[in-house]
């Protein structure tokens, strides 16, 4: 499994839940979406998001989020979702993910997403708070890898 996650920086472990699942018994798609959002909200926890957003009304949002089915979950399982920044430019950085099934040992899905630094008080975008910035290089730890884009 290390090997499955070895180019992600972070990973949670989650229990797939027999709710989880639809009438053709296996993992809704939706749910993937929902083990994204547990991986993303656990890594803006991890480099302190919060601490921006109560200091500016500066915080980060989703922008746009996809996902690739490779192989189904079903329960009883768990899984691990691994998360890392892959690219970052002045306004969002773009996330990449990967579900990998311990029952299977095998990839069950890939995603990214599009998060956007957001200005609650002007209702527009803004720059990424060079703070978080170094935060989020710093737990990369592969600064060539994260290239800035327009």
């Amino acid at each position: 499994m290390n090997e499955l996650l070895k180019d992600f920086t972070f990973v949670v472990d989650l229990n797939i839940e027999w709710g989880d699942m639809d009438a053709l018994q296996h993992v809704n798609n939706i749910e993937y979406f929902k083990y994204f959002q547990v991986a993303r909200i656990a890594y803006f926890e991890k480099i302190n998001s919060d601490s921006v957003f109560g200091e500016t009304r500066i915080s980060l949002i989703l922008a746009s989020t996809q996902c690739k089915f490779i192989y189904p979950l079903a329960y009883p399982d768990s899984i691990s979702v691994g998360v890392r920044v892959d690219t970052m430019a002045d306004q969002y950085f773009t996330m990449k993910y990967a579900v990998v099934s311990h029952k299977h040992q095998r990839l069950s899905a890939i995603g990214d997403a599009k998060v956007v630094m957001f200005d609650y008080v002007n209702n527009k975008k803004a720059s990424i708070p060079s703070e978080t910035r170094k935060t989020i290089i710093d737990l990369e730890k592969a600064v060539d890898e994260i290239v800035d884009k327009d």
